[in-house]
Formats: structure tokens, C-alpha cells, sequence
């Protein structure tokens, strides 16, 4: 799994800095976290392939985190039979879209599917073969959703003293019982998976959250995550501009990621009065809380882990 910061600003985009903005690469599927304006920069410059675009989670309707879909969109019709689109977000995006490509009139050749927030639609916003994306409500001047997508259980490891035992061949049935399939010996002997697999191994969990106060429901989404990009939009000397404007501070990111048992937090949507000479006195209030806590930098690669290889 890769996570490819295409942007780590807030407000408005800089010469030196995209808007915030991530990029989930897993198992040749790409899942894209906001797409304020420029995003499609990121995409190209990070060559990422829009083809592999199959769903975009939308944190709020503030134009530095949703007005670079259309761009989004817009690339993703260059391509010959593109494939569906998912759009998760609060309610309002859908309207948001539908009207913006009415009143343009962009050309769109492939089906959008919208999931909006509902008190009701639970903690899942969105599951398909290979993960599932979280969603909690956060604390900003308006309404705001944080996400967590967690890769979805692998198999157990496989025990080959048990399927020696059983009599199971060497080969193709070892790979079928490995993928969680049962197998039928020649004897008509059928072996389910359970009797050669150990424990389901938990797969990587990435956590996003940006445009918040302190709130619990950032600890759910950060619990035990391997990697969270969480907004640190202030130095603490600025803490009442992030109270009164809704954000975090770099302390305040790096201690909620510390006490929710993250192993690795970036800190993204930085404030533009930050320019790039002063990135290093927002990462070292950082680390004075979280040593594994670091300032988010455009077009960089995070590689996350399997847990049971870190």
C-alpha cells in the first residue's frame, strides 16, 4: 500500500504548496481524499493513473477540499471506457457536482455513484473486495467528516505440517486453502480453510482527518492506525487562530495521534503564512509531543506495511 501526499496546504494553493489532498494506492486501485483546486496538478505531476480512480472521499464543502473535482472529473472522461466512480461525502456534494457539471457542461463518460452522510448509514460509508472506508463527524465551522479506509482482513498464515497431515498435495489446493477457498481431496475429502489457517491477519489502516478542533471523534478514526495524515495547521503560538477558525495545531495533531496509538502521523493542511524556511519549527512542536509525528510534503511516497512486517 502507498500514500501519495499530492498536497499539504489549507486555504488557498501556493507556488510551493498543493492544497491538501492523499492519494491511497492498494492492489492497483486508487482511493483519493479531497480534491481541492490544483489537485489535478498532483495527479499528473505525481503520474498517478487516473484510470485506477475508483472512489473519492470529500471531507466538507469549503472550496480548498472540493473544488478540484471537476478537474478530477474532467481527466478521469479523457479516458477510453474509464471506469465507475464512487463519491463519498456529507450532505450536499451530490447537489455540489450535478449542478456544477450542468452549468459548465463538461463531457463525462462514465457513471458516478454518490453515498452522502446519514446518521443512519453507520460507521461504513463504503466496502468493496479489498477495503473498507470509516466515516466520523469532527468539529469545524461547518459540517465535516473524517475517514478512516482499513484493508480488509487477510487470511490467516498457512500451516504446512497440518496440510501435510490431512493428506492435501503440494501445489494448486495449497494456493486455493492460502485465498481462503475450500478444496475437495480425491478421495472426495472436502478441506475447509479454517483446519490449515491460523488467525485472520488484520490488513493496513490509514487514517485522514483535516479542518477540526480537538474532538473524540478523531481518537476513533486515529485508534492504532499504521499511518494518519492529520491536519497541524498552526504553531502553538497561533492557537487561538485554530480555535476560533476550527483547526489543529501541530501539537494538538501530534498528541491526538500519540494517545490514539497511531505509529506514524503527517501533519498536513498547513497554514499558508508558513512558508517552506519555517516547516522546521512546526515539525520540531511536533515531535516534542509525538517523535513519530512529521510535516507533509507534496509528492511524497509514504509506503505503509503489512502489520505483521513492520
Amino acid at each position: 500500500m502507498e500514500c501519495i501526499l499530492l498536497g499539504s496546504g489549507g486555504m488557498m494553493p501556493m507556488p510551493y504548496r498543493l492544497l491538501t489532498s492523499l492519494a491511497v494506492r492498494c492492489h492497483g486501485r486508487v482511493y483519493l481524499f479531497d480534491a481541492g483546486e490544483g489537485t489535478q496538478l498532483g495527479f499528473k505531476k505525481a503520474r498517478i493513473g487516473v484510470r485506477a480512480l475508483g472512489v473519492l472521499a470529500v471531507s466538507h464543502l469549503h472550496a480548498d477540499h472540493c473544488l478540484g473535482i471537476p478537474g478530477i472529473l474532467m481527466l478521469k472522461a479523457q479516458m477510453r471506457d474509464p471506469e465507475p466512480l464512487t463519491i463519498i461525502g456529507p450532505k450536499g456534494i451530490e447537489k455540489f457536482i450535478r449542478q456544477t457539471h450542468e452549468n459548465l457542461g463538461f463531457y463525462l463518460n462514465f457513471p458516478i455513484t454518490f453515498i452522502e452522510w446519514s446518521s443512519q448509514h453507520g460507521e461504513a460509508a463504503y466496502e468493496d473486495a479489498q477495503v473498507r472506508i470509516l466515516w466520523h463527524p469532527v468539529e469545524h465551522s461547518r459540517f465535516c467528516l473524517g475517514y478512516r479506509l482499513e484493508e480488509l482482513d487477510r487470511p490467516g498464515k498457512f500451516n504446512t505440517g497440518k496440510a501435510r497431515k490431512l493428506g492435501i498435495p503440494q501445489g494448486p489446493l495449497w494456493g486455493k486453502l492460502q485465498q481462503g477457498q475450500p478444496v475437495n481431496l480425491e478421495n472426495g475429502e472436502e478441506i475447509t480453510p479454517e483446519r490449515v489457517l491460523g488467525e485472520p491477519r488484520r490488513g493496513r489502516h490509514v487514517a485522514y482527518v483535516v479542518d477540526t478542533r480537538p474532538a473524540k471523534g478523531i481518537y476513533y478514526l486515529c485508534k492504532n492506525s499504521d499511518i494518519v495524515f492529520i491536519e497541524g495547521m498552526f504553531l502553538p503560538d497561533d492557537a487561538n487562530h485554530a480555535d476560533t477558525k476550527g483547526h489543529l495545531t501541530v501539537v494538538d495533531a501530534a498528541r491526538i495521534a500519540s494517545r490514539a496509538g497511531a505509529r506514524r502521523a503527517v501533519l498536513v493542511h498547513i497554514s499558508p503564512r508558513y512558508d517552506d524556511d519555517d516547516l522546521h519549527l512546526l515539525a520540531a512542536a511536533a515531535k516534542s509531543r509525538f517523535n513519530e509525528a512529521e510535516m507533509g510534503q507534496d509528492f511524497k511516497v509514504y509506503h505503509v506495511e503489512l502489520p505483521d512486517e513492520a
